[in-house]
């Protein structure tokens, strides 16, 4: 099982390179930053998390930006979207981002993805919340055609475009790990129809072990190899228990969680969690 950090990459905490910088030389294997473009004021929608929604919602650098500093400054960690909001962006300009991001980093950029819950934010962009699911699939499939083809297009219900030619192709081959954040059978699903792999939040998923086991279940009966669907646990526990439950489960990452904080609060929590890593490992 290997093992990544998430954080908000915010104005206020540890700059992305520098957090780069600190989560490879401790060896972990990946590195995530989450994305919102802003937080209309209404608030009308609810925080799945709770009932008050922490700063750090609406104080994130651009996702893609972070994610290139991040990647400049190191030769190894993976680095990925924790989540990329699809429904927010145009796909023909995400799909080069992507590609680009994944070129220039040799290959080592993952596309964590999802729906979104706030619908206000949704709407400043023109997305119907109860279309972002149909949405969703559409770009994703939309960008995959971009990707793997010199002369692309995409005719759906809510994604079109006639032939398009736009390069760079991404250096992962057909292109980037693709995994879902989401809960129940219905994101089960979109993770066995369209995605690479899932990414459930432990809090919000109830009996991870029961989450897995069924989302195995819908994969064989969809005809899919279980084995080709990756399972990265989003805000992990740095519990040697927890951890090696999940890896007996069929977990493929943990990824712990370090807050928005400078650089002096944040390293402490990153040496914390590189010693529960070497501990798991060492059985």
């Amino acid at each position: 099982m290997e093992f990544g950090i998430v954080m908000f990459a915010t104005d206020y905490a540890v700059r992305p390179d520098d957090l780069a910088r600190a989560v490879e030389e401790r060896e972990f294997e990946s590195l995530f930053f989450p994305e919102h473009t802003h937080i209309p004021t209404s608030r009308r929608s609810p925080w799945p998390g709770g009932a008050e929604l922490p700063r750090e919602y609406w104080h994130t650098h651009d996702l893609f930006v972070a994610l290139a500093i991040a990647a400049a400054v190191t030769t190894r960690i993976k680095i990925g979207s924790g989540i990329c909001l699809v429904v927010e962006r145009d796909p023909i300009t995400l799909a080069k981002e992507v590609a680009t991001l994944d070129t220039l980093s040799n290959g080592r950029f993952l596309l964590g993805i999802g729906g979104g819950w706030n619908a206000e934010e949704m709407e400043n962009h023109g997305t119907d919340f109860k279309t972002r699911w149909k949405l969703l699939r559409e770009r994703i499939e939309a960008m995959k055609v971009i990707w793997t083809r010199d002369e692309a297009e995409y005719h759906g219900e809510l994604v079109d475009f006639d032939p398009i030619w736009s390069w760079p192709k991404p250096a992962q081959q057909p292109h980037p790990p693709i995994y879902l954040g989401g809960h129940g059978p219905k994101a089960r699903q979109r993770v066995i129809n369209y995605c690479d792999g899932w990414m459930p939040i432990p809090l919000r998923a109830g009996d991870l072990e029961q989450e897995i086991a069924a989302l195995h279940e819908q994969a064989r009966n969809a005809g899919r190899d279980p084995k080709t669907v990756t399972i990265s646990v989003y805000g992990a526990p740095a519990d040697l228990k927890a951890l090696h439950a999940y890896a007996t489960a069929g977990v493929h990452r943990a990824i712990f969680a370090v807050p928005s904080v400078e650089t002096h609060n944040v390293l402490p929590l990153l040496d914390r969690y590189a010693g529960t890593m070497r501990q798991f490992r060492a059985g």
